[in-house]
């Protein structure tokens, strides 16, 4: 059995002496010293892993204050503190071995909408596009854009000077904010803003760190005026942080604002920011203009940025080659047909925005009748152009762009460490060409995309960071890439900040680095805040890019076949996507319920990791140890395992069961497989996890029960009364409760054999499928069972079987055999393999026939193409709308009727996205529009919502999306999951039907020489 795990880092007694001062000086927020919490910090969105001391999540400016005072108590000036927002930094900008100070729990609130003045004040932890969504209905939006804005927070941006997408009109980050509130390092809250030499005058007299501060900015703008011009490029991507050059703004105030935006926590804390808004553009245009050779696409922008355009951005073959096979392309494939000479070798998107469609069409027919005249010239081939909502979804795919790269298969993957250099627009291509020489010469693949009217290009390399030499060549590379940088008048860090690249700083800045070094003295005297990163005190070296611990170097200390087993979670590069804030958006419910970072596909992979090193340091081979498990070994183990159990209920430490924890709190909804750009599948490591766990501590008897759910239900369907009555009486649910079960559904009693021959279903059998003739076999499909819906909602797969037969086809009805998947998710590992290769061999035999199989339950039926049936050969099952809708052209042709609104499954909705087209396209041909709804999770999943642990958060989760669709949609709302149609009744007291069940109502109401007959 796997060993216990308790000899774990501890933090270093300063800080948590730091934290019990905190305490007594009555911190208001949330305070952390375990393991789990720190190694949820420990990385960010880079290829850097540094562990901290300790977490703290302030609740308000109060407890910002009390952490500057307590660093400034001589006990702690050797304790370190790192503010931290989204995690989304690309240079480990907020990472720290300190202490993290984490404002996104629960400073996110709007504080303050001021619509006619366009300005909005917030706290720091706010995400972006909550802002965003939020200011919407007035007609207003926060402009900076970045490719993380739907977790990235407004501290963040402001840290980091964000910026993406558009900023050649609209600018940086620091372009918008107008106020900040920062917590000085003595504790004092200060508002900088722009301040007249009148105003400024009094406040550098003051004999405090505020008045330090401002004489010293001053003086240095004052006194090295030409030194800052020549250091200072003039780049739409300027040199973020301790912005000298943009001290004095174009009216003459003095604003410190220019040294705080970009300073990536290295200066002061930011409580609350007053930022510029701006009227939302009513239309925009999007023209997708696709080029023989990326060089070409790179060439043209030069031309194309002199067309009015709003952006011009650009994505090269490798990126766009990988969004083919992610949840996007569904939305946007029609925008980029191959051209008679193949797919584009690169693409530029060129947006045009304007109040009308008439305003846009100004700039935009010249542009269109300029390239249709000069298609074939300078390498163009063709173009498409993608209206409002469109071309949001394309440039939703391009925003994907840094996640899809990270997605390349196998150990090599593109990582960010050169990834945001800015040029010289006109400067970009012969730059690129020269990077791409440097990275070709090393055997380096890699892909691209980035705004080209800025001069900005991403450009991830990509790099086993688990094989030895690794960081060797971060060192070359990042050493080349600078000095080519140097050569084109631009920067190694034009927009993800310097972070641990911060090294570069003083050659870059000469003889002004002294003056920055100057300016971090004022504001931190005692370099306590994100120490060495920007500027370093004399004797204090800066941050280097390979002398902080990588992830890749924890990584290479698990067995290259460890690694391989459980590569699920190994490849998370820490983009944090699964961070999404939006609550109509199926990614990561436990997350999004929580608010805990623990609690989300990086938040897990991460700490499985840990575990798998943890394993490893202790000289267990986990896939020894799991093959050992398949052949019993946990029976005969059972008397250490109840050993191990009494001690866990001691309260005995073990890292495993902090792993635990977090495995426990996942719906295993497989969102994660389908919306994480890398892929990251937590259910799947999540069950391999729950195997070894539970071969040294003894399972509770619910997942016994759960995991054997599919092989007892037959037998209970023989005696329904019988098993309803123990399952619905009131003696049963407190049995049931007891045992950690609760709401259990109840049995419907009808034979589902007997009840389809009456309507002359057949039991379907290789025999009798091989007798249909193969000229009539296209109108013949077999319904695959699955426990649910067979035994809870039988007349449900009576309905499918009338509704196929109604539209001409003729259902047959495979025999019950176990899916498996309760096993899968409660990791009965050995048990799945075994029902779930029974079950493929069987639907074999039938697919073999030349019949069609499809499948009611979208959970269910996914999982046969899902990683769960890897390896067991699982021929194609269908879900009812995909068997349809090849078949399109062969269903009757209905008038119009009243339309529906469709809730997906999570797992139909974020791995069979297709799919929910093909719905839409069934329906509208029957004469029924269908509308599918944006939605969050139901919160039910499966089982979880009957476990009784999860009852509070499954209730939770229903209420923060799906009740209001519930509420507003009433009998004209459909559902396509068992689970999720279980919960609106659990909860709602609400019955919603199945699709299928409103195309069969459609059916029944047609004349009967409307609808074809049954083959």
């Amino acid at each position: 059995m796997i060993p216990r795990l308790a000899d774990l880092p501890a933090p270093a007694a300063p800080a948590l002496a730091f934290l019990d001062e905190l305490r007594l000086r009555g911190f208001a927020g949330d305070i952390s010293a375990g393991f789990d919490d720190r190694l949820m910090m420990a990385t960010d969105n880079s290829i850097y892993q540094r562990q901290p001391q300790a977490v703290v999540f302030p609740r308000g400016v109060e407890d910002l204050q009390r952490i500057a005072r307590v660093s400034a108590d001589p006990r702690f000036h050797g304790v370190a503190v790192g503010p931290r927002g989204g995690g989304t930094g690309t240079n480990g900008q907020s990472l720290t071995d300190g202490i993290v100070v984490d404002v996104s729990r629960h400073m996110n609130r709007i504080l303050e909408i001021n619509a006619e003045e366009g300005w909005v004040r917030v706290e720091p932890g706010l995400v972006k596009d909550a802002l965003n969504a939020a200011i919407k209905p007035l007609g207003l939006f926060f402009a900076p854009e970045c490719s993380t804005s739907n977790r990235a927070t407004l501290g963040g941006m402001i840290s980091t000077d964000a910026c993406g997408q558009g900023s050649c009109l609209y600018g940086k980050t620091r372009d918008h904010v107008l106020a900040l509130s920062v917590v000085l390092m003595d504790g004092t809250l200060w508002e900088s803003r722009p301040l007249t030499d009148a105003e400024l005058a009094p406040i550098a007299r003051r004999q405090d760190m505020v008045g330090a501060i401002h004489r010293v900015a001053d003086g240095i703008f004052r006194e090295h005026a030409a030194l800052i011009a020549e250091r200072f490029p003039p780049l739409n991507r300027c040199l973020t942080g301790y912005d000298l050059a943009h001290l004095r703004d174009e009216q003459g105030r003095f604003n410190l604002n220019s040294l705080l935006c970009g300073s990536e926590g290295t200066l002061a804390m930011i409580a609350e920011a007053r930022i510029q808004v701006l009227p939302i553009p009513k239309r925009s245009a999007l023209v997708n203009l696709r080029y023989a050779s990326f060089d070409a696409a790179l060439r043209d922008a030069q031309l194309l940025m002199a067309l009015g355009a709003a952006s011009v951005e650009t994505v090269d073959s490798k990126v766009l080659g990988l969004a083919r096979g992610d949840i996007v392309w569904s939305g946007i494939a029609e925008f980029f047909p191959d051209d008679p000479e193949g797919a584009a070798a690169g693409i530029n998107l060129i947006e045009f925005v304007g109040n009308s469609e008439e305003e846009v069409r100004r700039t935009l027919d010249p542009v269109e009748e300029k390239l249709k005249a000069e298609i074939g010239t300078a390498g163009r081939r063709g173009y498409t152009v993608a209206w409002d909502a469109a071309g949001e979804r394309i440039q939703g795919m391009r925003k994907r762009g840094v996640g899809l790269l990270g997605n390349m298969k196998g150990d090599k993957r593109p990582i960010p460490f050169v990834e945001d250099t800015a040029v010289p627009p006109e400067n970009l291509a012969d730059y690129i060409a020269e990077f791409r020489a440097a990275l070709d010469r090393r055997g380096l693949e890699y892909g691209m995309f980035g705004h080209v009217d800025a001069g900005v290009l991403h450009v991830r390399p990509a790099i086993d960071m688990k094989a030895e030499g690794a960081e060797q060549l971060i060192r070359a590379v990042s050493d080349e890439v600078f000095h080519l940088t140097r050569k084109y008048g631009g920067l190694l860090w034009g927009e993800h900040g310097k972070g641990v690249r911060s090294e570069y700083v003083p050659e870059v800045f000469g003889p002004l680095y002294p003056c920055l070094q100057a300016v971090k003295a004022a504001f931190d005297p005692r370099n306590q805040l994100n120490p060495g990163k920007i500027a370093a005190p004399d004797g204090e070296a800066l941050l280097a890019i390979d002398r902080v611990p990588m992830r890749g170097q924890l990584d290479r200390t698990i067995p290259a076949g460890v690694r391989a087993a459980y590569d699920e979670a190994l490849h998370c590069n820490g983009n944090g996507a699964c961070f999404n804030y939006d609550l109509q958006d199926a990614m990561c419910p436990s997350f999004k319920v929580t608010g805990d970072r623990r609690h989300s596909p990086k938040g897990r992979a991460s700490l499985f990791r840990e575990w798998l090193r943890q394993l490893s340091a202790a000289g267990i081979d986990p896939t020894q140890e799991a093959a050992r498990l398949d052949r019993g070994a946990s029976l005969r183990d059972w008397p250490a395992r109840l050993r191990a159990t009494l001690a866990l209920k001691r309260g005995e430490e073990d890292f495993s069961h902090q792993v635990k924890e977090a495995m426990d709190g996942c719906l295993a909804c497989k969102s994660c497989t389908g919306q994480c750009p890398i892929k990251v599948d937590v259910p799947s490591f999540r069950a391999k996890f729950l195997e070894l766990y539970h071969g040294r501590y003894l399972r509770p008897l619910k997942d016994h029960l759960l995991g054997q759910m599919e092989r007892a239900l037959p037998f209970a369907a023989r005696m329904p009364a019988l098993a309803n009555f123990a399952l619905g009486s009131p003696l049963g649910k407190a049995i049931g409760k007891k045992l950690g079960l609760v709401d259990a559904p109840l049995l419907t009693g009808i034979d589902l054999l007997r009840q389809a021959a009456r309507r002359g279903v057949l039991l379907a059998s290789r025999e009798a499928l091989a007798a249909i003739p193969a000229a009539e076999r296209e109108r013949h499909v077999v319904i695959v069972q699955d426990a649910f819906t067979s035994h809870f909602e039988t007349g449900l797969v009576l309905d499918l079987a009338e509704a196929l037969s109604r539209l001409g086809f003729t259902p047959w009805l495979a025999p019950f055999r176990p899916n498996g998947k309760p096993l899968h998710v409660h990791g009965f590992l050995g048990a799945f393999r075994r029902q779930a290769g029974a079950n493929a061999a069987m639907l074999r035999e039938l697919a073999a026939t030349g019949i069609g199989l499809i499948g009611l339950d979208p959970s269910m039926t996914l999982a046969y193409r899902s990683s769960d049936y890897a390896g067991l050969d699982a021929p194609e099952v269908l879900l009812p709308q995909e068997w349809l809708a090849r078949r399109l052209a062969l269903l009757p042709q209905l008038p119009p009727g009243e339309g529906f609104s469709l809730l997906p499954h999570c797992t139909e909705r974020t791995n069979a996205t297709a799919s929910l087209k093909d719905w839409q396209a069934v329906f509208m041909r029957l004469g029924t529009p269908l509308t599918i709804l944006a939605s969050g999770c139901c919160g039910m999943a499966g089982t979880y919502g009957h476990e009784a642990d999860h009852q509070e958060t499954s209730a939770q989760l229903y209420a923060l999306s799906w009740q209001k669709h519930v509420a507003k949609h009433g009998d004209r709302l459909l559902a396509s999951g068992y689970s999720c149609r279980s919960q609106v009744k659990r909860l709602d007291k609400q019955l919603l039907q199945h699709p299928i069940q409103a195309l069969l109502a459609r059916l029944q109401q047609a004349p009967g020489e409307q609808l074809p007959k049954a083959a």
